[in-house]
């Protein structure tokens, strides 16, 4: 009358010194571990709502697998709910009364509390590791249950990693180590916890990964280490790839915006023209040609923005409708650093960001209305009011006279490029699409710090730019040297919000 387990391990060995490493998600129910699940694999896996419960069979889903045929497992379990009574459950169960209570009453009278049973008891038997996650918006004194679910995992006999889920919006590193320094605290009596980690479903990034990654090789039995090692290989390399890659679509943002250029409206040099400019009116004129040609490289740049954002969302798994989302709220977090009063930092701050609402369709669709034609205008003014020697250069060559972006104009481009990237490498899976307050304003510190260290560089790199003839898409010098640039100014920016981490 034995009943088979939930989980059936699949470990197959491809060849002798193969792995196949199994870990166990666990926590108290609704505590979020099928978003955390979500978030790690990069998939919509599981049913995620608001309710205890949610998991009601065990489901094993592969993490990573290298070319050697390894293999990291995750189990996603359901909840824990009647912790001291489950313990109670587990003491009993090799005896026959225990039996008896788990596989009649247990399975047809409360089938979750049987699940939950059955999912430990496999674990007990096949896993390497236990993921114990917490809720860290609530205390380790208001988490009643800790105790005894400490010890059922001391009944795994398995060593635990206790991530903190919910962590909220991503903070300072020493509010973050302030928090993890509680819990780890909480837990020292536990000999079986050997590390405390943040792991947040909502807010973590490649990073916070790395680090798990690297804890968790310290957790495995040594006969595992030469195949983990494959594993983390593989992770390592396909984050290198996915990290050169957003660098280069950021680059390539900003190249093209660099190199942009718009020619003005020639001269109506007819008498009456002449007439005109000579009482008065010439001005007049030429800075309405002026302001065509800046309304156009607004549309121009704004379609680009919108464009790499879902370019670098689906390089991240995510969806690129999300764009107007993810650029909206790095549009609420950043600061327009230019001599300009407050309402005009926020037209300009809209188009650095991308966060143009409609703009970018109207351009798609072959014109601008006469609304989104305002809301151009608008910003237009915005930059002409400051005076274009901020935002434009203006040429003054009679033959062919023409705009492009200012350095000053670009130097905000890319600190606002790098606040996107932060944004959605932060855009943990959680409920779907959900969005959770990503782009924090001290981020834009940690990016201004590290863009003022290579101020001589970028401005020499936006006036090679300049200098490449209209149209050319070669892998020009200057290119290359703004992606290197990029990425340096991205690493740095990780080291600071993140100290202690190799990236």
């Amino acid at each position: 009358m034995n009943q088979k387990p939930p989980i059936q391990p699949d470990r197959p060995a491809t060849s002798p010194d193969t792995v196949n490493i199994a870990l166990v998600l666990i926590s108290h129910t609704h505590n979020g571990k099928t978003t955390l699940s979500r978030t790690l694999l990069g998939a919509d896996v599981g049913d995620v709502r608001d309710a205890a419960h949610v998991t009601l069979l065990s489901e094993a889903h592969t993490l990573l697998t290298s070319s050697a045929g390894d293999r990291l497992q995750l189990w996603d379990t359901p909840g824990f709910g009647d912790s001291v009574r489950l313990l109670r459950r587990l003491g009993s169960s090799d005896n026959p009364i225990g039996w008896f209570l788990r596989e009649v009453l247990d399975r047809y009278s409360d089938h979750p509390f049987w699940l939950g049973q059955q999912a430990l008891r496999t674990a007990r038997d096949d896993a390497d590791v236990v993921l114990y996650l917490v809720n860290a918006a609530e205390t380790p004194q208001d988490a009643g249950y800790l105790d005894a679910e400490m010890k059922i995992l001391a009944w795994l006999g398995k060593p635990v990693m206790v991530l903190l889920n919910q962590v909220g919006p991503p903070r300072p590193a020493a509010a973050e180590e302030a928090e993890r320094a509680l819990w780890r605290q909480a837990l020292a009596p536990y000999p079986l916890v050997r590390t405390v980690l943040s792991l947040d479903a909502f807010a973590r990034c490649w990073v916070h990964e790395r680090v798990f990654y690297d804890a968790l090789g310290t957790l495995l039995v040594p006969s595992a280490a030469t195949g983990y090692g494959r594993l983390w290989a593989t992770w390592s390399d396909n984050n290198a790839r996915r990290f050169a890659s957003a660098m280069q679509l950021c680059a390539d943002l900003l190249a093209t915006s660099a190199g942009a250029r718009q020619s003005m409206a020639a001269d109506d040099q007819t008498l009456a023209r002449r007439a005109l400019q000579a009482v008065g009116f010439g001005k007049d004129a030429r800075q309405r040609r002026q302001d065509q040609a800046m309304q156009a490289m607004i549309a121009r740049l704004d379609h680009d923005i919108a464009e790499t954002t879902g370019k670098l969302l689906a390089l991240h798994q995510l969806d690129p409708g999300e764009a107007t989302t993810i650029n909206a709220r790095v549009r609420e977090n950043f600061v327009v650093r230019a001599p300009i009063d407050k309402a005009q930092a926020g037209l300009l701050g809209a188009v650095i960001s991308g966060a143009t609402t409609g703009l970018t369709a109207e351009v798609l669709s072959g014109g601008l209305t006469a609304g989104i034609g305002a809301v151009v205008g608008g910003i237009v003014g915005a930059f002409t009011f400051a005076g274009a020697a901020w935002g434009f250069n203006a040429s003054t060559d009679r033959q062919a006279p023409r705009v492009t972006f200012s350095d000053d104009f670009l130097r905000t481009l890319l600190v606002a490029s790098l606040l996107r990237y932060l944004a959605i490498i932060h855009f943990g899976r959680g409920r779907g699409q959900f969005v959770q307050g990503e782009a924090p304003a001290f981020w834009q510190e940690h990016v201004e710090q590290a863009v003022a260290a290579h101020t001589s560089a970028i401005a020499a790199v936006w006036q090679a730019l300049r200098s490449i003839p209209a149209g050319d898409q070669m892998p020009d010098p200057a290119r290359l040297e703004l992606q290197r640039l990029i990425t340096t100014i991205s690493r740095q920016t990780l080291r600071s919000l993140y100290p202690g981490v190799q990236i």
